[in-house]
């Protein structure tokens, strides 16, 4: 099927009303027949990937901290890693472009051979089989391509905005739509 999504951005729509959601991108590590798996890229915590992750303190990406990947299983610890220029770590299949699953229990300082930097999200966003689908049918998520920048953003209460303005068209218009539109 052409309609998986692994890899692309979903783009809360402003119709989309689920709090946990408002004006989330998600990057989709995983979309097949058996449901789908992202995490959301701009949700940034208070709490400092050294308080939670020490080890991991020097490959973590500007803001440092760890971001709420999504309301699924909130003690879960997903990271995403980009590999250094051509290198994907043993046993690591590509998510995007130099950017793949990391796993916390390695060593980060054999780690550190092939990324460049880390991004920890504690939970993630999880749908049932065909739910996704029917989510952006339903006009609820814009899917779109995602960058490797997008992961690592340095801004990521920017990111809805800046994703949706390089899209083409009506879609670019969209990232000028107001926080509140009953105050425009």
């Amino acid at each position: 099927m052409d309609a998986w999504h692994t890899g692309r951005l979903l783009v809360a729509t402003p119709a989309l009303e689920d709090p946990n959601f408002h004006r989330a991108v998600i990057l989709v590590l995983d979309h097949d027949e058996e449901g789908a798996l992202g995490v959301v890229l701009n949700r940034a915590s208070s709490l400092g990937v050294a308080e939670a992750l020490g080890a991991w303190t020097q490959l973590a990406a500007d803001p440092p901290v760890l971001f709420g990947g999504g309301p699924v299983e909130p003690d879960a610890i997903v990271a995403l890693g980009r590999a250094l220029t051509g290198t994907i770590g043993d046993g690591s299949t590509a998510i995007l472009e130099r950017i793949q699953l990391v796993d916390l229990d390695a060593d980060p300082v054999l780690a550190a051979a092939v990324l460049e930097r880390v991004r920890v999200f504690a939970g993630y966003a999880g749908w049932a089989p065909g739910q996704l689908e029917g989510e952006i049918d339903e006009g609820a998520w814009f899917t779109v391509d995602a960058n490797p920048s997008d992961v690592f953003t340095d801004a990521p209460d920017r990111l809805w905005r800046r994703v949706l303005r390089r899209q083409p068209d009506e879609l670019a218009l969209l990232a000028t739509y107001p926080l509140d539109p009953t105050t425009n």
